[in-house]
Protein backbone atom coordinates (compact mmCIF):
# COMPACT_ATOMS: atom_id res chain seq x y z
CA UNK A 1 0.00 0.00 0.00
CA UNK A 2 1.26 3.59 -1.05
CA UNK A 3 1.91 5.97 1.75
CA UNK A 4 -0.72 8.74 2.13
CA UNK A 5 -0.60 11.86 0.74
CA UNK A 6 -1.37 14.59 3.01
CA UNK A 7 -2.16 18.51 2.15
CA UNK A 8 0.75 20.24 3.05
CA UNK A 9 -0.55 23.70 3.54
CA UNK A 10 -3.15 21.94 5.69
CA UNK A 11 -1.01 20.33 7.84
CA UNK A 12 1.62 22.63 8.53
CA UNK A 13 -0.95 25.25 9.63
CA UNK A 14 -2.39 22.43 11.90
CA UNK A 15 1.75 22.76 13.36
CA UNK A 16 1.93 25.96 13.30
CA UNK A 17 -1.40 26.60 15.62
CA UNK A 18 -1.80 23.71 17.59
CA UNK A 19 1.83 22.77 18.35
CA UNK A 20 4.13 19.86 17.54
CA UNK A 21 3.31 17.49 20.06
CA UNK A 22 -0.58 17.50 19.00
CA UNK A 23 0.30 17.28 15.30
CA UNK A 24 1.42 14.57 13.33
CA UNK A 25 1.60 14.70 9.39
CA UNK A 26 4.72 12.10 8.54
CA UNK A 27 2.95 9.66 6.30
CA UNK A 28 4.16 6.86 8.46
CA UNK A 29 2.39 8.07 11.50
CA UNK A 30 -1.11 8.23 9.85
CA UNK A 31 -0.97 4.77 7.89
CA UNK A 32 -2.19 2.86 10.91
CA UNK A 33 -5.08 5.42 11.98
CA UNK A 34 -6.36 5.74 7.90
CA UNK A 35 -7.60 1.54 7.44
CA UNK A 36 -10.33 -0.33 9.60
CA UNK A 37 -10.45 -3.49 11.38
CA UNK A 38 -11.55 -5.22 8.99
CA UNK A 39 -9.28 -4.09 6.24
CA UNK A 40 -12.01 -3.58 3.79
CA UNK A 41 -11.89 0.80 4.15
CA UNK A 42 -8.71 3.16 3.58
CA UNK A 43 -9.50 6.56 4.02
CA UNK A 44 -7.39 9.85 3.85
CA UNK A 45 -6.43 12.48 6.17
CA UNK A 46 -4.22 15.57 5.94
CA UNK A 47 -3.02 15.22 9.63
CA UNK A 48 -3.01 13.12 12.82
CA UNK A 49 -4.15 15.48 15.97
CA UNK A 50 -3.20 13.49 19.44
CA UNK A 51 -4.81 15.91 22.77
CA UNK A 52 -3.71 14.98 26.07
CA UNK A 53 -6.48 16.85 27.72
CA UNK A 54 -10.06 18.02 27.14
CA UNK A 55 -8.46 21.35 27.06
CA UNK A 56 -6.43 20.35 23.96
CA UNK A 57 -9.70 18.87 22.54
CA UNK A 58 -11.29 22.34 22.63
CA UNK A 59 -8.59 24.32 20.89
CA UNK A 60 -8.43 21.09 18.40
CA UNK A 61 -12.60 22.14 17.35
CA UNK A 62 -12.25 25.52 17.66
CA UNK A 63 -9.20 25.74 15.32
CA UNK A 64 -10.12 22.86 12.76
CA UNK A 65 -13.78 24.56 12.70
CA UNK A 66 -12.28 27.94 12.11
CA UNK A 67 -10.41 26.63 8.86
CA UNK A 68 -13.33 24.48 7.67
CA UNK A 69 -11.02 21.08 8.54
CA UNK A 70 -13.28 17.96 9.43
CA UNK A 71 -12.34 16.08 12.23
CA UNK A 72 -12.69 12.23 12.40
CA UNK A 73 -12.83 11.06 16.45
CA UNK A 74 -11.35 7.56 16.49
CA UNK A 75 -10.82 5.35 19.61
CA UNK A 76 -9.05 2.27 19.21
CA UNK A 77 -10.23 1.93 15.76
CA UNK A 78 -12.18 -1.51 16.24
CA UNK A 79 -15.42 -0.44 14.20
CA UNK A 80 -16.65 -2.49 12.10
CA UNK A 81 -18.63 -0.17 9.69
CA UNK A 82 -16.30 1.99 8.78
CA UNK A 83 -17.50 4.45 11.27
CA UNK A 84 -13.68 5.28 12.35
CA UNK A 85 -11.60 5.93 9.60
CA UNK A 86 -11.83 9.41 7.17
CA UNK A 87 -13.14 8.82 3.93
CA UNK A 88 -11.19 7.79 0.74
CA UNK A 89 -12.15 10.87 -0.90
CA UNK A 90 -13.13 13.50 1.36
CA UNK A 91 -14.95 16.93 -0.07
CA UNK A 92 -12.22 19.25 2.10
CA UNK A 93 -9.15 18.81 4.23
CA UNK A 94 -9.55 16.26 7.22
CA UNK A 95 -7.58 15.35 10.39
CA UNK A 96 -7.86 12.19 12.66
CA UNK A 97 -9.05 13.13 16.51
CA UNK A 98 -6.93 10.32 18.30
CA UNK A 99 -8.48 9.99 21.96
CA UNK A 100 -5.20 7.23 22.85
CA UNK A 101 -3.34 9.63 24.79
CA UNK A 102 -6.21 10.24 26.75
CA UNK A 103 -6.54 7.02 28.89
CA UNK A 104 -6.17 7.40 32.34
CA UNK A 105 -8.63 5.85 34.83
CA UNK A 106 -9.20 9.30 37.42
CA UNK A 107 -11.24 8.17 39.89
CA UNK A 108 -13.29 5.21 41.11
CA UNK A 109 -16.05 5.40 43.85
CA UNK A 110 -16.50 1.56 45.00
CA UNK A 111 -19.25 2.72 47.94
CA UNK A 112 -21.30 4.38 44.75
CA UNK A 113 -20.07 2.06 42.01
CA UNK A 114 -19.09 4.14 40.01
CA UNK A 115 -15.36 5.43 38.44
CA UNK A 116 -14.52 8.09 35.60
CA UNK A 117 -12.63 7.54 32.78
CA UNK A 118 -10.98 9.47 30.25
CA UNK A 119 -12.37 8.72 27.10
CA UNK A 120 -9.06 6.73 25.25
CA UNK A 121 -9.01 4.23 28.78
CA UNK A 122 -8.71 0.64 26.99
CA UNK A 123 -11.20 -1.46 27.96
CA UNK A 124 -9.40 -4.19 29.69
CA UNK A 125 -7.46 -1.56 31.50
CA UNK A 126 -10.93 -0.44 32.79
CA UNK A 127 -11.61 -3.66 34.05
CA UNK A 128 -8.18 -3.96 35.63
CA UNK A 129 -8.99 -0.85 37.61
CA UNK A 130 -12.06 -2.14 38.36
CA UNK A 131 -11.15 -5.22 39.59
CA UNK A 132 -8.74 -3.79 41.48
CA UNK A 133 -11.28 -1.71 43.92
CA UNK A 134 -12.82 -4.37 44.50
CA UNK A 135 -16.26 -3.96 41.80
CA UNK A 136 -16.33 -5.13 38.13
CA UNK A 137 -17.69 -2.78 34.78
CA UNK A 138 -20.26 -5.50 33.14
CA UNK A 139 -19.56 -4.66 29.58
CA UNK A 140 -17.02 -7.31 27.88
CA UNK A 141 -16.15 -8.01 24.21
CA UNK A 142 -13.33 -9.79 22.22
CA UNK A 143 -11.37 -6.37 21.15
CA UNK A 144 -11.00 -5.07 25.09
CA UNK A 145 -7.42 -5.22 24.52
CA UNK A 146 -7.80 -2.50 22.27
CA UNK A 147 -11.02 -0.89 22.35
CA UNK A 148 -11.50 2.64 24.07
CA UNK A 149 -14.18 3.95 26.59
CA UNK A 150 -14.94 6.66 23.96
CA UNK A 151 -15.53 4.54 20.76
CA UNK A 152 -17.80 2.28 22.82
CA UNK A 153 -19.71 5.43 24.01
CA UNK A 154 -20.42 6.88 20.72
CA UNK A 155 -21.26 3.36 19.41
CA UNK A 156 -23.56 2.36 22.17
CA UNK A 157 -21.39 -1.22 22.30
CA UNK A 158 -22.93 -3.90 23.16
CA UNK A 159 -21.06 -7.23 23.95
CA UNK A 160 -21.98 -9.99 26.03
CA UNK A 161 -23.43 -9.21 28.92
CA UNK A 162 -26.47 -6.78 27.98
CA UNK A 163 -28.92 -9.55 29.10
CA UNK A 164 -28.17 -8.47 32.35
CA UNK A 165 -26.63 -5.37 32.25
CA UNK A 166 -27.87 -3.26 29.03
CA UNK A 167 -25.62 -1.52 26.52
CA UNK A 168 -23.56 1.00 26.97
CA UNK A 169 -25.66 3.12 27.44
CA UNK A 170 -27.30 2.09 30.39
CA UNK A 171 -23.52 2.02 31.79
CA UNK A 172 -22.64 6.04 31.34
CA UNK A 173 -23.71 7.96 34.29
CA UNK A 174 -22.35 11.10 33.09
CA UNK A 175 -20.33 12.64 30.22
CA UNK A 176 -17.96 15.28 29.12
CA UNK A 177 -17.68 16.17 25.43
CA UNK A 178 -16.57 19.06 23.24
CA UNK A 179 -19.05 19.92 20.83
CA UNK A 180 -18.55 20.91 17.30
CA UNK A 181 -18.42 24.84 17.90
CA UNK A 182 -15.76 24.14 20.55
CA UNK A 183 -17.71 24.59 23.61
CA UNK A 184 -17.74 21.80 26.61
CA UNK A 185 -20.74 19.52 27.73
CA UNK A 186 -20.03 18.76 31.62
CA UNK A 187 -22.61 16.04 32.22
CA UNK A 188 -19.64 14.51 34.04
CA UNK A 189 -21.55 14.07 36.76
CA UNK A 190 -21.86 10.18 38.66
CA UNK A 191 -25.65 11.40 40.17
CA UNK A 192 -28.11 8.39 39.45
CA UNK A 193 -31.25 10.52 39.81
CA UNK A 194 -31.16 14.16 37.86
CA UNK A 195 -34.35 15.82 36.53
CA UNK A 196 -33.05 19.17 35.60
CA UNK A 197 -34.36 19.52 31.80
CA UNK A 198 -32.76 17.23 28.81
CA UNK A 199 -30.40 14.70 29.01
CA UNK A 200 -27.67 15.85 26.40
CA UNK A 201 -25.53 13.15 27.19
CA UNK A 202 -28.28 10.58 25.47
CA UNK A 203 -27.70 12.47 22.08
CA UNK A 204 -23.61 11.89 22.19
CA UNK A 205 -24.17 7.98 23.40
CA UNK A 206 -24.33 6.28 20.00
CA UNK A 207 -24.19 9.32 18.01
CA UNK A 208 -20.91 7.81 16.35
CA UNK A 209 -18.91 11.14 16.99
CA UNK A 210 -20.89 12.94 14.48
CA UNK A 211 -22.25 15.79 17.05
CA UNK A 212 -19.07 16.26 19.38
CA UNK A 213 -15.84 14.57 20.98
CA UNK A 214 -16.44 12.58 23.89
CA UNK A 215 -13.39 13.08 26.37
CA UNK A 216 -14.34 11.94 30.07
CA UNK A 217 -17.08 9.71 30.99
CA UNK A 218 -18.71 8.43 34.36
CA UNK A 219 -19.14 4.63 34.30
CA UNK A 220 -21.39 2.36 36.42
CA UNK A 221 -20.03 -0.52 38.28
CA UNK A 222 -21.47 -3.56 39.62
CA UNK A 223 -20.70 -5.58 42.72
CA UNK A 224 -18.03 -8.62 42.55
CA UNK A 225 -19.76 -12.19 41.19
CA UNK A 226 -20.29 -13.55 44.51
CA UNK A 227 -19.45 -16.88 41.85
CA UNK A 228 -19.38 -17.82 38.29
CA UNK A 229 -20.46 -20.82 36.17
CA UNK A 230 -19.91 -21.22 32.39
CA UNK A 231 -21.19 -23.59 30.14
CA UNK A 232 -21.10 -25.13 26.94
CA UNK A 233 -23.99 -26.88 25.36
CA UNK A 234 -24.62 -28.38 22.10
CA UNK A 235 -28.73 -28.04 20.94
CA UNK A 236 -30.82 -28.92 18.02
CA UNK A 237 -31.20 -25.22 16.82
CA UNK A 238 -32.61 -21.69 17.99
CA UNK A 239 -35.60 -22.95 19.38
CA UNK A 240 -34.21 -25.55 21.63
CA UNK A 241 -31.42 -22.80 22.69
CA UNK A 242 -34.32 -20.67 23.21
CA UNK A 243 -35.98 -22.96 25.61
CA UNK A 244 -32.76 -23.19 27.09
CA UNK A 245 -32.59 -19.78 28.54
CA UNK A 246 -36.00 -19.58 29.26
CA UNK A 247 -35.63 -22.05 31.95
CA UNK A 248 -32.25 -21.20 33.03
CA UNK A 249 -33.92 -17.50 33.62
CA UNK A 250 -36.98 -19.39 35.36
CA UNK A 251 -34.70 -21.01 37.81
CA UNK A 252 -31.65 -18.21 38.16
CA UNK A 253 -33.49 -14.85 37.01
CA UNK A 254 -31.11 -11.91 36.98
CA UNK A 255 -28.06 -13.97 37.18
CA UNK A 256 -27.91 -14.71 34.19
CA UNK A 257 -25.07 -13.28 32.61
CA UNK A 258 -24.37 -13.99 28.84
CA UNK A 259 -26.73 -16.66 26.71
CA UNK A 260 -24.60 -16.87 23.49
CA UNK A 261 -25.90 -19.05 19.98
CA UNK A 262 -22.68 -20.47 18.17
CA UNK A 263 -23.67 -22.63 14.95
CA UNK A 264 -22.19 -25.53 14.16
CA UNK A 265 -20.59 -23.46 11.08
CA UNK A 266 -18.98 -20.92 13.35
CA UNK A 267 -17.43 -23.25 15.71
CA UNK A 268 -16.01 -25.38 12.83
CA UNK A 269 -14.39 -22.78 11.40
CA UNK A 270 -12.46 -21.23 14.71
CA UNK A 271 -11.32 -24.91 15.19
CA UNK A 272 -9.56 -25.21 11.85
CA UNK A 273 -8.08 -21.26 12.08
CA UNK A 274 -7.30 -20.55 15.18
CA UNK A 275 -4.26 -22.58 17.16
CA UNK A 276 -4.71 -24.37 19.82
CA UNK A 277 -8.82 -24.25 19.72
CA UNK A 278 -10.12 -27.77 20.88
CA UNK A 279 -13.69 -29.26 20.05
CA UNK A 280 -15.85 -28.83 23.34
CA UNK A 281 -18.13 -31.66 23.54
CA UNK A 282 -17.52 -35.12 21.79
CA UNK A 283 -19.72 -34.60 19.07
CA UNK A 284 -20.92 -31.59 16.43
CA UNK A 285 -24.36 -30.28 17.01
CA UNK A 286 -26.50 -27.98 14.77
CA UNK A 287 -26.04 -25.41 17.54
CA UNK A 288 -24.30 -24.39 20.63
CA UNK A 289 -24.75 -22.35 23.55
CA UNK A 290 -22.21 -20.42 25.92
CA UNK A 291 -23.70 -19.66 28.93
CA UNK A 292 -22.27 -17.78 31.69
CA UNK A 293 -24.56 -17.02 35.05
CA UNK A 294 -23.51 -16.02 38.76
CA UNK A 295 -23.96 -18.63 41.17
CA UNK A 296 -22.21 -22.51 41.97
CA UNK A 297 -21.60 -24.48 38.78
CA UNK A 298 -23.91 -27.46 40.36
CA UNK A 299 -26.56 -24.89 40.22
CA UNK A 300 -25.68 -24.91 36.40
CA UNK A 301 -24.79 -28.21 35.79
CA UNK A 302 -28.43 -28.96 37.77
CA UNK A 303 -29.91 -26.84 35.16
CA UNK A 304 -28.69 -28.18 32.36
CA UNK A 305 -29.14 -32.13 33.68
CA UNK A 306 -32.95 -30.86 33.68
CA UNK A 307 -32.71 -29.44 30.44
CA UNK A 308 -31.32 -32.89 28.85
CA UNK A 309 -33.71 -34.59 30.67
CA UNK A 310 -36.15 -32.62 29.31
CA UNK A 311 -34.84 -33.00 25.53
CA UNK A 312 -33.92 -29.21 25.11
CA UNK A 313 -29.87 -30.19 24.93
CA UNK A 314 -28.24 -32.65 23.41
CA UNK A 315 -24.89 -32.59 25.35
CA UNK A 316 -23.11 -30.14 27.69
CA UNK A 317 -19.64 -29.67 29.39
CA UNK A 318 -19.52 -27.11 32.37
CA UNK A 319 -16.14 -25.60 33.44
CA UNK A 320 -14.71 -26.62 35.99
CA UNK A 321 -11.49 -24.20 36.25
CA UNK A 322 -10.87 -20.84 35.60
CA UNK A 323 -8.56 -21.50 32.68
CA UNK A 324 -11.31 -24.02 30.76
CA UNK A 325 -13.47 -21.01 31.14
CA UNK A 326 -11.08 -18.88 29.73
CA UNK A 327 -11.13 -21.29 26.72
CA UNK A 328 -14.69 -22.00 26.12
CA UNK A 329 -14.83 -17.89 25.55
CA UNK A 330 -12.18 -18.19 23.33
CA UNK A 331 -14.31 -20.46 20.97
CA UNK A 332 -16.60 -17.13 20.84
CA UNK A 333 -14.26 -14.26 20.73
CA UNK A 334 -11.86 -15.96 18.43
CA UNK A 335 -14.89 -15.99 15.74
CA UNK A 336 -14.62 -12.70 14.23
CA UNK A 337 -10.47 -13.58 13.92
CA UNK A 338 -10.95 -16.50 11.93
CA UNK A 339 -13.56 -15.03 9.44
CA UNK A 340 -11.10 -12.55 8.58
CA UNK A 341 -8.65 -15.41 8.13
CA UNK A 342 -10.36 -16.77 5.96
CA UNK A 343 -10.75 -14.07 3.66
CA UNK A 344 -13.59 -12.01 4.99
CA UNK A 345 -17.88 -12.21 4.88
CA UNK A 346 -20.91 -10.47 4.53
CA UNK A 347 -21.07 -9.68 8.14
CA UNK A 348 -24.24 -8.90 9.45
CA UNK A 349 -25.16 -7.15 12.97
CA UNK A 350 -29.01 -7.34 13.29
CA UNK A 351 -31.59 -8.09 15.96
CA UNK A 352 -35.24 -9.20 16.19
CA UNK A 353 -37.39 -9.71 19.53
CA UNK A 354 -35.71 -12.61 21.42
CA UNK A 355 -38.82 -14.79 20.65
CA UNK A 356 -38.32 -13.68 16.92
CA UNK A 357 -34.81 -15.21 16.53
CA UNK A 358 -35.98 -18.55 15.70
CA UNK A 359 -37.92 -18.05 12.36
CA UNK A 360 -35.80 -15.18 11.51
CA UNK A 361 -32.90 -17.13 11.33
CA UNK A 362 -35.28 -20.11 9.49
CA UNK A 363 -36.45 -17.53 6.94
CA UNK A 364 -32.90 -16.12 6.72
CA UNK A 365 -31.60 -19.62 5.58
CA UNK A 366 -34.40 -20.05 3.40
CA UNK A 367 -33.43 -16.67 1.27
CA UNK A 368 -30.40 -16.78 1.09
CA UNK A 369 -30.28 -20.92 -0.20
CA UNK A 370 -32.72 -19.56 -2.55
CA UNK A 371 -31.08 -16.13 -4.13
CA UNK A 372 -27.59 -16.85 -3.22
CA UNK A 373 -27.34 -20.79 -4.09
CA UNK A 374 -23.86 -22.15 -2.11
CA UNK A 375 -23.46 -19.55 -0.38
CA UNK A 376 -22.97 -20.22 3.73
CA UNK A 377 -24.24 -19.02 6.78
CA UNK A 378 -21.98 -18.01 9.12
CA UNK A 379 -24.23 -16.97 12.30
CA UNK A 380 -23.54 -16.38 15.85
CA UNK A 381 -24.28 -13.77 18.66
CA UNK A 382 -25.86 -12.72 21.49
CA UNK A 383 -29.74 -14.95 22.11
CA UNK A 384 -30.64 -13.51 25.05
CA UNK A 385 -30.77 -9.97 23.78
CA UNK A 386 -32.04 -10.74 19.95
CA UNK A 387 -28.79 -9.75 18.37
CA UNK A 388 -27.44 -11.79 16.16
CA UNK A 389 -24.36 -11.81 13.50
CA UNK A 390 -25.63 -13.06 10.34
CA UNK A 391 -22.68 -13.57 8.24
CA UNK A 392 -22.58 -14.94 4.81
CA UNK A 393 -19.34 -16.50 3.16
CA UNK A 394 -18.96 -17.35 0.08
CA UNK A 395 -19.66 -20.99 -1.48
CA UNK A 396 -16.78 -23.15 -0.99
CA UNK A 397 -13.68 -22.80 -3.50
CA UNK A 398 -14.55 -19.04 -4.25
CA UNK A 399 -12.44 -16.59 -3.49
CA UNK A 400 -13.85 -14.05 -0.78
CA UNK A 401 -12.83 -10.52 -2.44
CA UNK A 402 -14.48 -11.07 -5.91
CA UNK A 403 -17.47 -12.98 -4.17
CA UNK A 404 -17.88 -10.19 -1.36
CA UNK A 405 -18.17 -6.97 -4.21
CA UNK A 406 -19.95 -8.40 -6.46
CA UNK A 407 -22.36 -10.04 -3.94
CA UNK A 408 -21.95 -8.26 -0.95
CA UNK A 409 -24.46 -5.24 -1.12
CA UNK A 410 -27.22 -7.23 -2.66
CA UNK A 411 -27.01 -9.54 0.47
CA UNK A 412 -27.26 -7.26 2.92
CA UNK A 413 -29.91 -5.74 1.32
CA UNK A 414 -32.18 -8.81 1.36
CA UNK A 415 -31.17 -9.51 4.75
CA UNK A 416 -32.35 -6.10 6.00
CA UNK A 417 -35.62 -6.67 4.11
CA UNK A 418 -35.95 -9.31 5.99
CA UNK A 419 -35.08 -7.81 9.06
CA UNK A 420 -37.31 -5.08 8.46
CA UNK A 421 -40.83 -7.29 8.00
CA UNK A 422 -39.80 -8.99 11.56
CA UNK A 423 -39.64 -5.55 12.62
CA UNK A 424 -35.94 -5.71 14.24
CA UNK A 425 -32.96 -3.32 13.56
CA UNK A 426 -30.23 -3.46 10.92
CA UNK A 427 -27.49 -2.29 13.52
CA UNK A 428 -28.07 -3.72 17.25
CA UNK A 429 -24.48 -3.12 18.28
CA UNK A 430 -22.02 -2.04 15.92
CA UNK A 431 -23.22 1.40 14.55
CA UNK A 432 -24.13 2.56 10.90
CA UNK A 433 -20.73 4.48 10.29
CA UNK A 434 -20.74 4.58 6.04
CA UNK A 435 -21.29 0.73 5.64
CA UNK A 436 -25.10 0.96 6.53
CA UNK A 437 -25.74 4.89 6.22
CA UNK A 438 -27.34 4.23 3.03
CA UNK A 439 -29.47 1.54 4.54
CA UNK A 440 -30.25 3.51 7.15
CA UNK A 441 -31.85 6.25 4.87
CA UNK A 442 -33.94 3.81 3.12
CA UNK A 443 -35.18 1.66 5.67
CA UNK A 444 -35.48 4.33 8.73
CA UNK A 445 -38.61 5.71 9.74
CA UNK A 446 -39.10 8.71 8.55
CA UNK A 447 -40.00 11.34 11.29
CA UNK A 448 -36.73 9.97 13.41
CA UNK A 449 -34.59 10.60 10.52
CA UNK A 450 -35.79 14.23 10.47
CA UNK A 451 -34.83 14.75 13.48
CA UNK A 452 -32.10 12.97 13.33
CA UNK A 453 -31.10 15.12 10.65
CA UNK A 454 -32.50 18.40 12.85
CA UNK A 455 -30.14 17.97 15.61
CA UNK A 456 -27.09 17.43 13.79
CA UNK A 457 -28.16 20.11 11.36
CA UNK A 458 -28.46 22.26 14.90
CA UNK A 459 -25.01 21.03 16.48
CA UNK A 460 -22.94 20.65 13.37
CA UNK A 461 -24.34 23.30 10.90
CA UNK A 462 -20.78 23.00 8.45
CA UNK A 463 -21.07 19.25 8.61
CA UNK A 464 -17.40 18.73 10.28
CA UNK A 465 -17.59 16.29 12.68
CA UNK A 466 -17.15 12.91 11.00
CA UNK A 467 -18.36 13.37 7.82
CA UNK A 468 -20.20 10.93 6.05
CA UNK A 469 -21.05 8.77 8.91
CA UNK A 470 -24.25 7.67 9.86
CA UNK A 471 -26.71 9.87 8.38
CA UNK A 472 -26.11 9.68 4.44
Amino acid sequence: MSAPVVNAPVANALVEALGADLVRTAPGDLAPHLTDWRGQKTGHADALLLPRSTSDVERIVRTCGEAGIALVPQGGNTGLVGGSVPEPEPAGPVAILSLRRMNRVLSTDPAGLSMVVEAGAILADVHAAAEAAGCRFPLSLGSRGSATIGGLVSTNAGGVQVLRHGTMRALVLGLEAVLPDGSRLDQLTALRKDNTGYDLKQLLIGAEGTLGVVTRVALKLAPPLSARATAWAGVTGASAALALLARLRRAAGERVESFELISAEALDLVLERIAGARQPLADRHPMNVLIDLEGPADLLETLLSEAHAAGEILDATVATSVSRAEALWRLREDIPIAEKQEGGAVKNDVSVAVSDVPAFHEAATELFARILPGSRPLVFGHLGDGNLHWNLRPPPGEAPGPWLVAHGETARRALHDLIASHNGSISAEHGIGTLKAAELARLGQPARLKAMRAVKAALDPAGLMNPGKLLS
